[in-house]
């Protein structure tokens, strides 16, 4: 539901200026808890995000039977152990798991319980509720488990597992990795190769962290297998921070005069990072650093700098899913820079958390810029020396990425601005408006 609740942001008072660490990666978390859920034994967990969405997670899998003890750190994070069901298998929930607003709960969860003979109904508030699971449900559905109603498009679902499902070969028609996820792990405990196809590349977080916990994968470019039946094991997980959150620090730093800002100890997986490639087309004085490794998680230092001249450029749809949460914030970059801004299929913007798509459209309207889109293409006209009326009032629309997204209008500017449900950051970066003060120099 839409938070009515204004929020004023207010002009930073100087530039931005130093190095800084962002909360845990907010895919890697969820699939930490998730898989360490799974396992035989008890893993041990570093640098979980704290965030709505990953508690989401954290709630559900322990009313599945395994024991959570995580414990927030002086940092924010989370730290711990997780003693999952292994082969005895989740427990049957004496009511509904409610996903609240976390998608990626929700959908990954369908796979975690495809392999086992119990009922579980999968809820969410209104937003998730509108959101596409029949790409989830439909193959899950081929490998053995049923969903109830069988043909449902959204939450809420009842979903049946069994001990007997089917590995399949699933040509995906769109890349997600969510849908590839939660196949994977239902495959884990089919017999024999289950493999994903994907149209083009999506995040390959699964891929990386399923060895950790003894499951023999094989990944390629725009494809992906598990080799089942396997009980996975426990692993000890260290999440870096995540891109996405990282990625506002960046924005903000090439667009406020003065200002140069290390983003330090955060994921550097090539996946991830589609959102430089953006600003470096544009002409950002952006750079990476790899300085170690979490697993196969490559982390490292993200710089940005203050970068005049910046100009429009196009990202071709193969580029999308690289960067498809950065969306609102590059386009935020767009409005400010010289020439149009293409984004090549970006459809998947219209079933996240609101329809991002037309919100962009709407709300970059509001302040004098042209975007528009044609088909699944989005087009942002920047105006350089872009200014936002004051008193302009901006909707979250219950979106964390578009609450952050135009808090950025008043931290870079020159006036105040409100935004309508700004509280929805708790989904992902609790902490944003302190890190960007701690930035001010």
């Amino acid at each position: 539901m839409t938070d009515s609740t204004l929020t004023t942001i207010n002009p930073l008072n100087g530039a931005l200026d130093g190095a800084i660490s962002v909360p845990g990666d907010k895919s890697i978390s969820h699939r930490a808890v998730l898989f360490s859920a799974m396992a035989e034994g008890t893993s041990r967990l570093v640098g979980v995000l704290d965030s709505a969405d990953v508690r989401a997670s954290i709630d559900a899998v322990q009313k599945l039977g395994a024991k959570v003890s995580l414990e927030k750190q002086p940092d924010g994070s989370l730290l711990g152990g997780i003693e999952g069901w292994g082969s005895a298998g989740p427990t049957e929930p004496d009511g509904p798991i409610d996903c609240r607003n976390s998608g990626t709960t929700a959908r990954l969860l369908m796979g975690v319980l495809a392999p086992w003979d119990i009922k579980v109904r999968i809820e969410g508030d209104e937003s998730l509720s509108k959101r596409p699971m029949r790409r989830i449900t439909a193959p899950l559905m081929m490998m053995g488990a049923s969903f109830d109603p069988a043909g449902a498009e959204t939450l809420p679902v009842t979903e049946c597992g069994t001990r007997e499902l089917r590995a399949i070969t699933y040509a995906s028609p769109m890349a997600s990795a969510q849908l590839k996820t939660a196949v994977l792990l239902a495959g884990v405990y089919a017999n024999g190769v289950t493999t994903v196809n994907e149209p083009s590349v999506s995040r390959n977080h699964t891929e990386l962290m399923l060895p950790e916990y003894g499951v023999r994968t094989t990944a390629g470019e725009r494809t992906a297998s598990v080799e089942g039946p396997v009980i996975p094991h426990s692993a000890e997980i260290s999440v870096p921070g995540d891109p996405s959150s990282a990625a506002y620090l960046i924005c903000a730093a090439c667009l406020r005069p003065g200002s140069a800002v290390q983003v330090e100890n955060v994921s550097l997986n090539t996946a991830r990072t589609g959102f430089l490639m953006t600003l470096e087309k544009m002409g950002a004085d952006v750079t990476t650093r790899t300085t170690g490794s979490a697993g196969k998680e490559p982390y490292g230092i993200i710089s940005g700098c203050y970068t005049p001249g910046l100009h429009g450029c196009e990202i071709p749809g193969h580029k999308i899913a690289s960067l498809v949460d950065e969306v609102p914030v590059l386009s935020l970059v767009a409005a400010h820079a010289r020439g149009i801004t293409v984004f090549r299929n970006v459809a998947e913007l219209r079933a996240k958390e609101s329809d991002r798509l037309q919100a962009i459209i709407d709300t970059l309207a509001q302040v004098g810029v042209d975007a528009w889109n044609e088909g699944d293409d989005l087009y942002v006209e920047g105006q350089p020396g872009l200014q936002v009326p004051a008193g302009t009032v901006f909707d979250a629309r219950g979106d964390h990425r578009l609450a952050m997204t135009w808090a950025l209008f008043g931290l870079i500017g020159n006036v105040p601005v409100q935004v309508k449900g700004f509280d929805c950051v708790e989904a992902s970066y609790p902490d944003f408006l302190s890190d960007f003060e701690r930035l001010v120099k």
